[in-house]
This record gives C-alpha cells, structure tokens and sequence, in this order.
C-alpha cells in the first residue's frame, strides 16, 4: 500500500508541483510576447506613440514572467537527476538533441533578442527593433516546440531502438512527426495565445474602470480581446482533434475522462455529471446527452467508445500483469473543468468583441469587473489540461515501455525526496509572491509619465529624428 512517505509518491508529488508551476509562466510568456508585437508592429505602421506606451507597458510586465519562469524552469530540470535517474537513463538519447536544440537554439534565441529589444529602443531603428521583438515571439513559439516533441514520446513512442535496455534515438524525423505531437503543438500553441490575451485584457479593463490613462488601455483591451476570442474559438477546434486522436491511440486516457467502465454502446451518449464509485468501478448517478459521444470521437452519430475494464483486460493480455486504469474520478472533472472554462473565455472573448469597439467599453461596466476575474481562467484551463495528459497515461512515465514506478531514483531516500519536495515548494511560494508583488505594483501606477519621458527621447518617434540604424 502506498503511503505519502513511498519514493514514488514523493517523486510524483514534486513533479507534479513544479511542472504545474512552471507552466504558469510559460503561456504568458508565449501569448504576451505575440500581443506585445502586434502592439508595436502597429506603433510602426501607424506611427502613434500611444502604441510604442502600451508596448513598453506590458513589455515590463513580460520581462518580470520571463525572468521568474527562466528560474522556474532550471529547478525543474533538477529533480530528473535527482528524483528520476532511472527515467533519464532510459530517455536520454532520444531527448537529448531536443533540449539541447531548445536550450541552445531556442531559449538563447529568446533571450538574447529579448536583451536587444530591451536595450535597444533608442539605438536600433524601427524596423530592426521590431524585429527583434517578433524573434523573441518565434523564440518562445520554438522553445514550446522542441518541448512538446520529447513530451509527445513519453505519449507516444516513436524514432528509436533498444540498445542495452535503454530507447536510442535512430529516426529525427519521426520525432519531430510524430503524430501525437502535431495533435497537440496547436493545442497548446493556442492556449498560450488565449493565456497572454486574456491577462493584457484583464489588466487592461482594471486600468479602464479606474480611470487610468484610458484611451491607451481600451485600444490594448480591444487588441488583446481580439486575438483572445479568435484563441478560444480555434482552441474548441484543437481540442476536439486532440480528443480525436487520442480516442485511438490512448483509449484508456479518454475512457477515463468519460467515467466510461463498460463499452458505450451505439450511439454513446456523453456524460455530463456521474457519480463515480471507483472501488465498484461503476457509475451510481449520470446526467448523459445522448448520441453526443459519437459525434465527438467519430464525427457521426454512431459508433461506441470501448470502456475502462475491457481495456485492462486488453493491456493485461499485451503488458502483463497490473492496474492500468488511471484515477478516473480526477479525470473526469478535470476534463470538464478544462472544456467548461474553455467555453467560458470563448463567450468572453465573443463579447468583448462587440464590448471594446468604438466607445461603448467604458459602459460595460459588469464586464470591466469580470474580466480582471478572468484572468485567472486560462491558469486554471492550462493546468486542468495538463493534469489530464499526463495523470491519463499513469501507469507509464513513457507509454508501454516504462511504468513511472520504475523511473525514479533508486538510491534516494524518501527523507531526501522529501527535504528536496519543500525545499522546492517553498522556493516556487516565494517565487510566486515576487512576481504577484512586482505585477501589481506595475499594473497600479497611475501615472505613466515615465513611459511619456522616454518617448520623448526616441529618435524616430512620429514627432520626427531619424532611425538609427536602418
């Protein structure tokens, strides 16, 4: 029986803890960046300094996610040497040219253009400068990208061959093509545009319904609003192919999701609300839509969805012997947690497409108030997602090749798992209070004369000077 004080439960624990942590940065970091330039590519087209000041204003708030996610995501690193030896060994061909592709490629790319963004607003001109900060945007697209592809070999094994008990890498190709991973890179590339979005929009209608330098922020509310709702919009979409996909490749995954214990019958009828008794593995209450379930695996009304126990009994018979149902009663809501608030920033999104445009915003007063609410939705939406990608594919840590029992360290204590689990959480704490404290302070000045200040410095603002460089 496994206890708190078990290696693995540990282990499991504190992935799971800076994972979901350091993923609060990362989407922000992807979508602010995106909206950031479009912000100052319109500062370019149009020539107003109203866009560079909206720029500069969310651009400070971008460097502080960048800095704090930077330092989130080496702690991560270190747990897989730590606290997962056994896993390293056994990916580590096959994962190698991806990180150091993202480390060395992508994350320098990132941070480097991000430097000379930062620094060179009065020495490059203004083209050169924009395009620094679209590199920054494609840097963090690209840091996401090579990621995503040794997160989809865990899901999906593909590219490689046993040499010594260990997967070697003997086809690139095939990881960057794996099929699990275009099913998913969009997914999430819309996610973080939809995470970022939503927090520019959030903070902006705080801003507009205390009066704060308001024509400013009603035009960054309408950009990010904009690109939110066509986020949310193609994100249904995403999110319906992923599903699609794993009804094939991962059934137990999706039967899971859907409390489905036996096979559906034809048509499925979805579940929207059940009461699961995992230790009877049976459903003693569900509010169901019929046909809903065909239409969202198949695309027709017709056809069934295998159930939970016939697919042990089909894992028992290909892995051997053990549990592969995963915990059903988290996925399910985790699912619908996931998909609800999906639908929620969508209609959100819709709105406020009709709310921001022209001068009516400053009258949607209800909805000024939610939207600094909403912006925690996409945190929520992003974590429930990720908690059912990869607590769907427990028993294994890499898909019918390593059960995640067997990927951990063998030489480290639980009192060391568990000296590490604090030590971390209590630094991510503290790190999460920095970045709470430093936005705030940002987002409440009231007085942006120090944006106005450099403005006026700019050598090629709309006022006249000459670029720099060209």
């Amino acid at each position: 029986m496994l206890t708190f004080m078990d290696p693995l439960i540990i282990a499991r624990v504190q992935f799971a803890a800076t994972t979901i942590f350091h993923y609060f940065y990362v989407p922000v970091s992807i979508g602010m960046a995106f909206t950031i330039a479009i912000m100052q590519t319109l500062y370019v087209i149009k020539g107003k300094n109203i866009y560079k000041k909206m720029t500069k204003f969310f651009g400070a708030l971008l460097l502080i996610n960048f800095a704090v996610g930077v330092v989130t995501g080496i702690f991560q690193e270190f747990q897989f040497g730590m606290n997962w030896s056994s896993y390293s060994r056994f990916v580590g061909d096959v994962f190698g040219p991806s990180l150091a592709i993202e480390g060395l490629l992508a994350f320098f790319m990132e941070s480097t253009f991000l430097g000379i963004w930062v620094f060179g607003w009065n020495r490059l001109g203004k083209k050169l400068h924009l395009a620094s900060v679209w590199l920054v945007s494609f840097g963090s697209v690209l840091s996401a990208f090579w990621i995503l592809t040794a997160n989809s070999f865990m899901q999906n094994p593909v590219g490689f061959e046993f040499v010594d008990g260990r997967a070697q890498m003997n086809d690139f190709l095939a990881i960057l093509t794996n099929p699990h991973f275009w099913a998913q890179f969009p997914h999430v590339l819309l996610t973080s545009l939809a995470t970022g979005a939503f927090v520019i929009a959030g903070i902006s209608a705080w801003k507009i319904a205390r009066k704060h330098d308001v024509d400013m922020f009603k035009k960054s509310l309408r950009i990010s609003i904009i690109i939110g709702a066509f986020a949310g919009f193609a994100i249904m979409f995403t999110g319906h192919w992923q599903a699609q996909y794993l009804v094939q490749t991962q059934p137990m995954k999706m039967a899971a999701a859907e409390a489905q214990w036996e096979e559906s019958g034809d048509p499925a009828p979805f579940t929207v609300f059940a009461k699961i008794n995992e230790a009877e593995q049976t459903n003693e209450f569900e509010i169901q839509i019929p046909f809903l379930l065909s239409f969202l695996s198949f695309n027709q009304f017709e056809g069934s969805v295998e159930g939970m126990n016939d697919l042990q009994e089909e894992y028992e018979a290909k892995y051997g012997p053990g549990d592969y149902i995963p915990n059903v009663t988290l996925l399910f809501w985790v699912f619908r947690i996931m998909t609800g608030i999906g639908g929620v920033m969508f209609l959100l999104g819709l709105y406020g497409l009709y709310a921001s445009k022209g001068e009516r915003i400053e009258r949607q007063k209800w909805y000024l108030k939610i939207m600094p609410f909403a912006i925690i939705l996409p945190f929520i939406a992003n974590t429930s997602g990720w908690i059912l990608t990869e607590m769907g594919r427990q028993p294994w840590v890499v898909f019918g090749l390593m059960k995640t029992e067997d990927g951990i360290s063998p030489s480290v204590t639980p009192n060391e798992m568990l000296f590490s689990l604090i030590s971390f959480t209590t630094i991510y704490a503290i790190l999460g209070i920095i970045t709470i404290y430093l936005f705030v302070k940002h987002v409440k000045k009231k007085n942006h004369d120090d944006l106005e200040t450099d403005i006026a410095k700019d050598p090629f603002d709309e006022e006249g000077g000459k670029e720099v460089v060209s």
